[in-house]
């Protein structure tokens, strides 16, 4: 794993759709006035709750506020994902893929509404076996050929795979993966349960040891669980509720306690301590700036053997 610092990222995959713009807006400015740098976005979000059942809201609605702000493009960073969107309306199984003509495609979309040039990061958004994957890799390689794509990455991807398309990038002398995404926090589901939300990919040991090994940086979503580890009234789901958890929790409360900081803010100063950058979804102002004071918890390595040992 790279040794920079890490980062709170904005995720910006309601903004449109579950957040209007003005409050999109209000948590842009918040984020950025506190020293925030990366938005995290894809060309599918919210194609789920959009009235039109395709992606493209959140993208619109950074693209709005990066004209309304002169400047605001010289400060932040953006990651956008194409694979989801759908091609044919409320349809997901029609979802665009990773053919190099797909991806293509989804890119020049997503410039067009963000209203850019290039893009920081783009993300393969999920596997597609469907597709060679050297033909992948060669389409992400000819967008970070030509500038499109400063960086590329591989979102809720096996760990052999990443590196199986390393190993092509490689040889073809093209630019390779270089930043994992996938779920993580605090607790965990139970051992081979499988979680209820489609197409999310839990991150594993393999894959923090495969970044570590090659220098790659690791995004982790769903980090605070949706608001569970504050809210009464958003329990944990089903497959969180065993003894683990409830150790967890009782130290993370311990935790936090001792060092004068919310549940939340722990969670994601447990997190960048191992070096994973935690994107944080927000719907309010308050949420971005509760989630960028964690950056001011400092967690020791006693903190994280009482985490493991509860674990």
């Amino acid at each position: 794993m790279d040794t920079r610092d890490t980062q709170i990222v904005l995720g910006t995959m309601d903004f449109g759709t579950r957040v209007a713009p003005d409050q999109a807006f209000a948590i842009l400015d918040s984020f950025v006035a506190d020293g925030g740098v990366w938005l995290d976005t894809a060309n599918c979000y919210s194609f789920w709750t959009d009235p039109s059942g395709v992606g493209g809201s959140s993208e619109r609605v950074i693209g709005a506020w990066l004209r309304a702000r002169p400047g605001a493009r010289d400060t932040v960073r953006i990651a956008t994902k194409v694979r989801h969107n759908p091609l044919v309306p409320h349809a997901a199984e029609s979802a665009e893929g990773l053919s190099a003509r797909a991806i293509h495609a989804g890119v020049e979309e997503s410039l067009g509404r963000l209203g850019v040039d290039h893009v920081d990061l783009l993300w393969a958004h999920a596997e597609d076996r469907t597709v060679p994957l050297e033909e992948t890799v060669s389409a992400f390689g000819e967008l970070a050929a030509k500038g499109a794509a400063l960086r590329v990455g591989a979102a809720n991807h096996a760990a052999w795979r990443v590196e199986r398309a390393r190993s092509l990038a490689r040889e073809r002398g093209v630019e390779a993966w270089t930043s994992l995404q996938l779920r993580h926090s605090l607790v965990q589901p139970r051992p081979l349960t499988p979680v209820a939300e489609g197409g999310h990919r839990m991150l594993t040991a393999e894959d923090l040891d495969l970044a570590r090994s090659e220098g790659l940086a690791v995004w982790s979503y769903t980090s605070l669980m949706w608001g569970s580890y504050v809210r009464a009234d958003k329990p944990l789901p089903p497959t969180y509720d065993h003894p683990g958890t409830t150790r967890i929790l009782a130290v993370l409360d311990e935790v936090a306690g001792e060092l004068t900081a919310t549940r939340n803010q722990v969670v994601l100063a447990w997190l960048m301590r191992q070096g994973i950058d935690p994107i944080v979804g927000a719907s309010r102002v308050e949420q971005i700036q509760e989630a960028l004071a964690a950056r001011r918890v400092r967690l020791g390595d006693e903190h994280l053997a009482r985490f493991a040992e509860a674990r």
